[in-house]
């Protein structure tokens, strides 16, 4: 993920954040459509369970220039993961279903570098709490 594709994240986020709680909730719509295995893995009320993911998604996205800051946070995130269930594998859907959100969230805007550099991103950050959660056991 470079300098280009972090700007390119940030401003496409700026148009999906008025229409936050909507994206999050077409993300696990999307989610447990393709992987509806993963829907025993969620216990809140998914309105709940949409605006933490968006809260979250923010963070990281608005801290994408200082991804060293954040990787600590993100470590007990892919830990805590682990005691929910989500396995290794889990990871692929999410990002599909991610990668979706954005198209829709984006709709006609949605590019092919906007796409490419959200997969850069996810597949860094997916990479690492793999890593930190799996790979420590």
């Amino acid at each position: 993920m470079n300098q280009e594709q972090i700007k390119i994240i940030k401003t496409s986020f700026e148009k999906i954040e008025p229409i936050a709680d909507q994206a999050g909730m077409l993300f696990y719509e999307k989610l447990f459509e393709i992987a509806p295995e993963l829907s025993s893995l969620f216990f809140n009320d998914r309105t709940v369970q949409a605006q933490k993911l968006m809260k979250t998604l923010g963070v990281v996205v608005h801290n994408l220039e200082n991804i060293e800051d954040i990787l600590p946070n993100v470590e007990k995130l892919a830990i805590a993961h682990v005691d929910y269930g989500v396995k290794p594998e889990h990871y692929l859907p999410v990002g599909k279903a991610l990668i979706w959100t954005i198209e829709k969230g984006l709709g006609d805007d949605c590019t092919t570098e906007i796409k490419e550099a959200w997969l850069a991103a996810y597949r860094f950050l997916s990479n690492f709490m793999i890593s930190v959660a799996y790979n420590s056991e």
